[in-house]
């Protein structure tokens, strides 16, 4: 049996400064995360979203409306604690990172992979100097070990919001390139999901879409693209979560107040 929803117990929502950032205040009363730590933002933008959302509530609150409320609380009660822990568990997504891993037939999936995917290696290369083998087939096989660890490099640079929001893209898409080219402004989040689901678009196409499946993948979609919205609040750029690449530069919080 679903439990009722609690009901709405606030008239007026509004951001005030906190140290050392933002909170939001229902009727004057600040919020507070579910381990009951002060909810504060490190930047107004993404305080004046979430008070968006709260003050969108109608008589009953439903906390599936709130997904930039639901990661601040992550980021805070969860990441925040547990930041080395989720770094390395997210590092190593490396190490079987989607795009290494391609078919070998038939020809038309396998140009697929390959006009969806090398760029982002290509790039995962460019920028952080971080080449990554391609490998035929699903039989795990090793990257170089540099590779790694400039990858792993790239992910301890962010902070417990931005590591919220790289772990919903790296998780769900199954890939710490995209994750990674997602949060430095090379991608969308929008496309970096397409890219996600180069194989499963293929099946599609051949033996028609499966409801069920098709429902769970539009979840996961929108929980990609909440990640990519709240990197670009954070960092005051360009949705990330649009169809075009963002303008924002990776690593460390570029919040201003």
């Amino acid at each position: 049996m679903t439990p009722p929803h609690k009901r709405r117990f606030w008239n007026t929502v509004a951001v005030r400064a906190a140290a050392p950032g933002f909170e939001v205040t229902l009727d004057q009363r600040p919020l507070r995360t579910p381990a009951k730590a002060a909810l504060v933002l490190p930047c107004r933008p993404l305080a004046e979203a979430v008070a968006q959302e709260w003050d969108a509530q109608g008589a009953e609150i439903r906390p599936q409306d709130m997904p930039l409320t639901r990661a601040a609380n992550a980021a805070i009660d969860k990441v925040s604690v547990n930041r080395a822990a989720v770094a390395e568990m997210l590092s190593a997504y490396g190490a079987t990172d989607l795009l290494c891993y391609r078919a070998e037939a038939p020809e038309g999936l396998v140009e697929r992979q390959i006009a969806a995917w090398d760029p982002w290696l290509n790039w995962a290369e460019a920028e952080m100097s971080a080449p990554l083998l391609r490998i035929a087939g699903v039989m795990h096989a090793p990257q170089p070990e540099p590779s790694l660890r400039r990858l792993a490099d790239a992910v301890a640079g962010h902070d417990a919001f931005e590591m919220t929001a790289l772990h919903d893209l790296v998780t769900l898409t199954g890939s710490l390139v995209l994750g990674l080219a997602v949060s430095r402004g090379a991608l969308s989040a929008d496309a970096a999901w397409t890219a996600s689901r180069v194989d499963e678009t293929w099946q599609e196409e051949l033996w028609g879409r499966d409801a069920e499946a098709h429902a769970l993948a539009e979840e996961r979609r929108g929980a990609v693209l909440v990640a990519g919205q709240l990197l670009s609040l954070l960092r005051g750029t360009e949705m990330l979560g649009a169809a075009g690449a963002g303008s924002g530069a990776g690593g460390g919080s570029g919040c201003g107040s």
